[in-house]
């Protein structure tokens, strides 16, 4: 096993462990419960950490991860309901309809 990175929160650390192993690179949340000691540890040290289970996948978990963190964010009208969407979002949280290929 090898520490990957820390994640800001739990929530998030949940998040990029889903996807990683979604991709095939199997990850697990440590130290999740750390929070409530914060103050008593200092608290970067309470922080999640995300593990993968096989070190060889390090580099290509690495990828995936800085990709996430460039996920193009944009502004377009939902051509079903008129809701305007803001972000990452490829479905309209309005009605559901996905984004048209043209935005």
């Amino acid at each position: 096993m090898r520490r990957l990175t820390r994640a800001p929160n739990t929530a998030i650390a949940q998040i990029w462990v889903d996807l990683l192993c979604e991709g095939g690179y199997p990850a697990t949340v440590q130290r999740q419960f750390l929070s409530g000691v914060a103050g008593s540890l200092p608290p970067d040290q309470c922080l999640p950490e995300i593990w993968l289970l096989h070190d060889e996948h390090e580099t290509a978990a690495q990828t995936l991860l800085s990709e996430l963190a460039r996920v193009p964010q944009r502004r377009w009208v939902c051509h079903a309901c008129g809701e305007e969407i803001e972000g990452g979002f490829e479905q309209c949280w309005g009605c559901g309809a996905l984004m048209a290929p043209s935005d």
